[in-house]
């Protein structure tokens, strides 16, 4: 089979060019920056130290992404937490964690009674509501509601909606309730928290992201038979109507491919096509109207730890996890080591424009207020970055303008997280695409395979009780 130009080196990217080279197609992937991962990146400290744009992390039910890790042999590098840790707004420690016998979905609903924060009928109230929202079809004007629109109809409380339904999916989904549709929601509790009992739980990387992927995947990559191109941007794809024949580097260099997959954002193809290509452009017509939410990470350096936990979920703040990262070296200091910790804010345009300083300091603020242990520590260093592209908002309307992997053209391919894959904008959707475009390369030369690993099957009570 004639080899495959990759263009993106981020997770969709690196998924497609994997999954081609082990069925033996010969792959090449073109990404513009100095590194592999896309925005899942790291970037280097004065120190000289490795940091993560922003923490990122994986759930028990991201069945494509542990795949992909267990073949590249990088899941020994992932951190598996059975218990996720809530500081209430009352000041006291809520862990969610399956109870030892009870099956799923069941399986979480102690810990949900147990979040003392809310008043008994409020947690009946939530309790009920997710059982609705798991029955929603996917096919009925529900699904397209607006996810704040559906649960006060839902009957749900302001303090249930900010401090439990708020937490769990602006987290998961990177944007607010009032722009999130009710299919968007109902995936990440179906699938997260009711199908099986190992789904909620959340999968730490140990290293930093331009380790893990940058450097360890790249060379397993490399080992595969995977020609990398980093710092070569790619301008334009050659070809016309009938059929992508190559691409156009930024200095002119042209190269033949028998086929091209564009692992790119929906921000960049549309500039990639040539204007022979316009029916792709009328393809991507509804996604390139997609909007995209900012992610903001908060990068704080103690003097000493602020919390004994791994991490903290904090309803009601303006902080939404905590990660306590580890120790590090903090240059121009008088303390040998720091206490580094990342706070997450997903939907963060609210922050952009707050001059860094002032926000630190509420951070800092809040954390104090929050724990005990942070109110003697004095901060070392901080850092500000935000992502302001992270996902694309999954608003009503968006998830139908998802294209598919494969295109109009012959020989043109599409993968990224905004495509078609049934996940919202998440590691797992990109992996998914990836493995999609994959397939459909494959499809194109005459070989009918499917790289999606098995989802989990649910139980027969799992089933009924999301038959949506």
């Amino acid at each position: 089979m004639s080899a495959t130009a990759i263009v993106g080196g981020g997770l969709a990217g690196l998924a497609a060019a994997f999954a081609l080279r082990e069925q033996g197609v010969p792959v090449e992937l073109f990404e513009a920056r100095r590194a592999l991962g896309g925005r899942a990146s790291s970037y280097r400290e004065a120190s000289g130290e490795l940091v993560d744009h922003c923490q990122h992390v994986s759930m028990g039910c991201c069945t494509s992404l542990s795949d992909f890790c267990r073949r590249a042999g990088i899941e020994d590098e992932f951190r598996r937490y059975e218990t996720l840790h809530f500081l209430g707004p009352d000041g006291k420690q809520y862990d969610l964690a399956a109870h030892k016998t009870l099956p799923a979905p069941l399986h979480l609903l102690p810990a949900l009674m147990r979040l003392g924060y809310f008043s008994w009928r409020n947690r009946v109230q939530m309790a009920s509501a997710l059982l609705r929202l798991a029955r929603v079809k996917l096919s009925s004007p529900a699904a397209e509601m607006r996810m704040a629109d559906w649960l006060r109809a839902a009957g749900q409380s302001t303090q249930a909606i900010e401090q439990f339904w708020e937490v769990v999916l602006v987290s998961a989904l990177g944007e607010t309730l009032d722009r999130v549709t009710v299919a968007a929601a109902r995936k990440v509790f179906v699938d997260g928290f009711m199908t099986t009992r190992a789904g909620y739980q959340v999968l730490v990387p140990q290293l930093p992201l331009g380790q893990l992927y940058g450097e360890r995947l790249a060379a397993r990559l490399r080992e595969q038979g995977v020609v990398l191109h980093v710092n070569a941007t790619v301008s334009q794809v050659l070809g016309d109507a009938r059929r992508a024949i190559g691409i156009r580097l930024a200095d002119g260099t042209e190269r033949q491919f028998g086929s091209v997959v564009l692992a790119t954002t929906w921000r960049r193809v549309s500039g990639l096509l040539p204007d022979s290509m316009d029916v792709v452009r009328e393809q991507l017509a509804g996604a390139e109207q997609f909007e995209s939410s900012p992610i903001t990470g908060i990068h704080l350096w103690f003097d000493r730890p602020i919390m004994s936990l791994p991490h903290v979920v904090l309803p009601g703040r303006k902080s939404h996890w905590l990660f306590h990262v580890g120790r590090s070296v903090v240059p121009q200091s008088d303390v040998g080591e720091a206490h580094y910790y990342q706070v997450v804010i997903s939907a963060s345009r609210h922050l952009i424009g707050q001059p860094r300083e002032q926000l630190v300091s509420q951070i800092v603020e809040e954390l104090q207020a929050a724990l005990p242990d942070a109110q003697a520590a004095r901060l070392l260093h901080s850092r500000v970055v935000t992502e302001k592209h992270a996902v694309f908002s999954p608003l009503p309307g968006s998830e139908s303008a998802r294209p598919a992997q494969l295109t109009a053209i012959p020989g043109l391919f599409l993968a990224g997280d905004w495509t078609a894959t049934g996940w919202p904008a998440t590691m797992e959707g990109a992996v998914r695409s990836g493995y999609l475009a994959a397939q459909a390369v494959l499809a194109e030369h005459g070989q009918q395979v499917s790289l999606l690993p098995a989802d989990p099957q649910p139980n027969f009570l799992a089933r009924w009780v999301t038959r949506g």
